[in-house]
């Protein structure tokens, strides 16, 4: 299984509201794509504290590394993630992504 988990520095005035339409998004997309499932996101309510700035992130997993790419390649994600970039602080600079085989 591959988790793909995305931090996002979103800037300070993009609202509660448009985050969680884009998170919205991107579970409804898990929920239709095939091999991927467990779409889980919000902000950090991390009692450390050593967010940096990366206060909200998700995280959903995939069956395989080609049910990664195939959900890279969606339309539909290229679109909710350009909506991620263009919200970051930074743009791409404001967003980090792994990719863990587990």
């Amino acid at each position: 299984m591959i988790r793909h988990i995305v931090l996002t520095k979103f800037k300070p005035e993009v609202s509660e509201e448009t985050i969680k339409g884009i998170f919205d998004g991107l579970a409804a997309l898990a929920d239709k794509l095939p091999g991927a499932a467990n779409f889980t996101g919000g902000r950090s309510e991390s009692p450390e504290q050593i967010e940096r700035g990366y206060m909200h992130g998700f995280v959903i997993d995939f069956d395989s590394w080609d049910a990664l790419q195939t959900y890279a390649d969606n339309k539909e994600h290229k679109a909710l993630g350009g909506q991620l970039v263009a919200n970051a602080v930074g743009g791409i600079d404001g967003i980090l992504v792994l990719d863990l085989n587990v």
